[in-house]
């Protein structure tokens, strides 16, 4: 059974507490992988919240460009959004997919025959996966999964996932429709490809969920709503899909303390109308992780 830690003080020392409870020394060149947040969303991982730890880490902040038009499916664009959400603030940022990509296997799936990922991965010895928890519009919600399967994608691997491995073009991966399913499916196989490739080098790869200002929209979409639910607390594990259950199962508890809240339950709909949590078992039947899990609160 996996273990997930769990901490109600969002704050920069629970940050960094859970990350200690993981128990990991990660070595070398780090990368932190983190959605910069598109131009006129509000939600993303703040600097005075993250900062700190990353800092600490001597990490580097790591992202890839968006497949949708946008402010950040560029990288000089992108980098001018990052500068203005906070994140240079404390870190170097790099759009690992500015100048090319590679693609990995993938060694198990129904939809994708490999993964594309940005060419600057290659150039980290370990990585912390910190997520922002919330809905999202097109998966139901995005967490550890999500920023590991779209997140780590390239421009193009983006457009591969969404088009469940039908094309690799930006501009042709929205124009046909897909069963849902087969999207939702298509990121898990993506997560496993992307921690398989990470174990297959010898290298390291940490969990992080931050569940505050949790709204029904992603960080990647520009009209975001305000968040729906009260914060929630930080989760870390070593198995993202036993952290992305957490997650989930610390929405549903809250919402049956809380019948009457309107928010958790515009959130619920969400997540479930997209089959979201069909992620989690599909992700476990590829071997990436637990949906069975032990609650730690420290």
């Amino acid at each position: 059974m996996s273990k997930v830690f769990f901490t109600k003080e969002i704050t920069p020392e629970g940050l960094q507490k859970i990350y200690d409870a993981l128990g990991v020394k990660l070595k070398g060149r780090i990368g932190i992988k983190v959605s910069t947040g598109e131009k006129g969303a509000k939600n993303y991982l703040k600097a005075d919240l993250i900062g700190p730890f990353v800092k600490g880490l001597n990490g580097t902040i790591i992202e890839c460009n968006t497949a949708y038009a946008g402010a950040r499916n560029f990288a000089d664009e992108h980098l001018k959004i990052a500068k203005e959400h906070g994140f240079t603030s404390f870190a170097d940022v790099d759009i690992m997919d500015a100048e090319d990509e590679k693609k990995i296997p993938v060694k198990q799936g129904k939809h994708l025959e490999y993964d594309i990922i940005g060419k600057n991965f290659d150039n980290y010895d370990s990585y912390i996966n910190l997520a922002h928890a919330k809905g999202h519009m097109m998966g139901g919600f995005g967490a550890n999964l999500k920023n590991q399967s779209i997140g780590f994608a390239s421009r193009n691997g983006k457009a591969y996932i969404h088009s469940c491995g039908h094309t690799e073009d930006p501009d042709d991966c929205w124009r046909d429709k897909h069963e849902q399913i087969d999207f939702i499916e298509s990121m898990a196989e993506a997560a496993t490809a992307v921690a398989d490739y990470i174990a297959d080098e010898g290298k390291q790869i940490v969990y992080i969920t931050v569940m505050n200002a949790i709204s029904t929209s992603c960080d990647c979409d520009a009209n975001q709503d305000d968040p729906v639910m009260p914060d929630l607390g930080i989760v870390g594990s070593l198995d993202p899909v036993a952290n992305d259950q957490a997650f989930i199962d610390l929405v549903w508890k809250y919402a049956e303390e809380h019948p009457e809240h309107e928010g958790v339950k515009a959130l619920q709909e969400r997540i479930d109308s997209r089959l979201g949590r069909e992620i989690l078992p599909y992700a476990e039947s590829l071997g990436l992780g637990k949906c069975e899990y032990e609650l730690i609160e420290i």
